[in-house]
C-alpha cells in the first residue's frame, strides 16, 4: 500500500523492509521458501524508540546491509560459476535472519 507523502515512512523503516526484501531473495537463493522472514509492523515503532535505540537500530541496519550486499553480490558470483550456492545462501539468510530479530526486539521495547 502506497504511503502518501504527508505520512511517508520513516527511512530507517524503509531499510528494515528492504532488508527483509533482501532476506527473501537470499532464502530463495538457498532453496527455502515460505512466510515472510520478519514482521514489518515491528520497525514501525521506531520512529517512538529512545535515542539510544534508534542509534542501536541503525547501527545494526547499516551492518546488516553491508554484509547482505557483499553476500549477494558473493552468492551471485557463485551460482553463476558453479550453478550452486544454497549451502553460503543458508548461512547468509540465518545471519541476516538474527540481525533483522535483534532490531524487531529493539522495536518491541
Amino acid at each position: 500500500m502506497p504511503a502518501s507523502p504527508a505520512s511517508s515512512p520513516d527511512p530507517s523503516v524503509e531499510r528494515f523492509d528492504r532488508l527483509c526484501r533482501a532476506l527473501q531473495l537470499v532464502d530463495q537463493l538457498a532453496g527455502q521458501t515460505g512466510a515472510p522472514a520478519h514482521d514489518p509492523v515491528a520497525a514501525a515503532a521506531y520512529p517512538s524508540l529512545g535515542a539510544i535505540s534508534r542509534r542501536r537500530f541503525d547501527a545494526i541496519a547499516s551492518e546488516t546491509a553491508a554484509f547482505a550486499a557483499a553476500g549477494i553480490e558473493v552468492l551471485m558470483r557463485q551460482r553463476a560459476a558453479r550453478g550452486e550456492c544454497r549451502v553460503a545462501a543458508s548461512r547468509l539468510a540465518g545471519e541476516m535472519r538474527a540481525a533483522l530479530g535483534e532490531m524487531e526486539a529493539l522495536a518491541r521495547r
